[in-house]
């Protein structure tokens, strides 16, 4: 991939694609972390004095036209104040308003236009309405890590219409989450959790290539106690995948990775009803049971993992962790991972990012990365459109 520090921006319209798919709530946006990852890269190209037409998408619109609910409109309104200058903002997504706009920026005029996802030609990776966007600008810029895995028109079809860049958080994710797998630090210890094996089978297949230690935790913990025939209750257990889990848990030994399983766990007849919750051992967990949360013992030889390592890379929490009953589990693995100051820490997008926020450790972490579908299609070592449409620009 070209950067986009590589070209002489200055007078030029560049179409930069980010990911501003950020939570908003009665037109407010409540977590601005996306924008702020963003920042480098607007920086960067205003001081260079570029013509910046930025675009994302915002939820999950219908695709037939404007949906209040999911307008970009409080995300410029946001942008603006981190910029300290007014973000015009476009009310449509392509079309002459859009082009006459773009064409009346002056050096270091910043722009955005409406949720692309209002035409439903953005998903379907349509060239014509790529086209259009591209019309827009005279350079394209993909820095969208969390959308890099679909190919969208604003991710993959523009990008050979336009000389095509990638930002500096784009670039960044993929070093960070490259250089993890091909030199980490050692030992590199892995924590994986989350609900489904079968989301993650890759991934923990590539990851036991490399890693020293893995550590598993979460809903997916259980189709892997069931491999090693435990009784796991009503815990979530996908059955189809108990075989390929015994075949990882092979791997593991093969390749002298220390994979671990949870020792005890938290259980209840339901998520909801909180009353009925215990500890059980792993291995035993009774009928009518569902384990929702790794137990004291399991975070406790989790963490001592987590304290040796040089290299700390988690995905997933260790339990229902929006619960604050079964949180527990998810909170030390969180406080173990920030308190190994020494290690180069990162963590894998999706519930990870918003689990380390809710306990207060992002600022401990070295890297948390701004994708979860992404980073993990990455790790597993299937191409990203994105990445690779950037690749293939001339």
């Amino acid at each position: 991939m070209k950067p986009i520090s590589t070209v002489d921006v200055k007078g030029k319209r560049v179409f930069v694609r980010v990911d501003f798919n950020v939570p908003i709530a009665d037109g407010t946006v409540t977590d601005d972390t996306r924008i702020r990852a963003a920042m480098p890269t607007i920086d960067w190209l205003v001081k260079q004095g570029a013509r910046l037409v930025l675009a994302s998408h915002l939820g999950r619109p219908a695709g037939v036209g404007y949906e209040e609910q999911h307008s970009l409109a409080p995300v410029a309104r946001v942008l603006g104040r981190m910029l300290g200058s007014e973000v015009l903002f476009v009310d449509e997504v392509t079309g002459e308003m859009a082009v006459q706009a773009s064409l009346a920026l002056d050096d270091g005029q910043v722009m955005m236009i409406e949720n692309l996802r209002f035409d439903e030609r953005e998903k379907k990776n349509d060239a014509t309405f790529a086209a259009d966007l591209a019309s827009l600008a005279d350079f394209y810029v993909n820095d969208a890590f969390g959308t890099a895995h679909r190919a969208h028109a604003s991710t993959h079809a523009i990008a050979a219409m336009l000389p095509a860049y990638a930002g500096f958080l784009l670039a960044r994710e993929v070093e960070m989450l490259a250089g993890m797998l091909e030199d980490p630090h050692r030992p590199f210890v892995t924590i994986l959790g989350g609900s489904k094996v079968s989301d993650k089978i890759k991934v923990i297949d590539t990851l036991l290539d490399t890693t020293d230690c893995l550590l598993i935790g979460g809903g997916m913990c259980f189709t892997f106690l069931a491999a090693k025939q435990h009784q796991t209750g009503c815990s979530l257990c996908e059955n189809d995948w108990i075989a390929s889990a015994g075949e990882m848990l092979a791997k593991a030994e093969r390749n002298g990775v220390k994979l671990l399983l949870p020792l005890d766990v938290v259980v209840a007849d339901s998520i909801e009803d909180t009353s009925t919750m215990e500890l059980c051992t792993a291995d035993e967990i009774p009928e009518g049971k569902m384990g929702l949360d790794i137990g004291p013992a399991t975070a406790e030889l989790y963490a001592r993992e987590i304290a040796k390592a040089a290299t700390v890379f988690w995905n997933g929490p260790m339990g229902v962790f929006e619960v604050e009953q079964y949180a527990n589990g998810t909170r030390q693995i969180a406080r173990a991972v920030a308190a190994n100051e020494k290690a180069n820490t990162i963590i894998g997008g999706g519930d990870s990012v918003a689990a380390i926020k809710k306990f207060g450790y992002e600022d401990k972490i070295t890297f948390i990365s701004t994708g979860g579908g992404a980073s993990m299609q990455l790790i597993e070592g299937t191409p990203l459109p994105g990445i690779e449409a950037l690749k293939q620009s001339t």
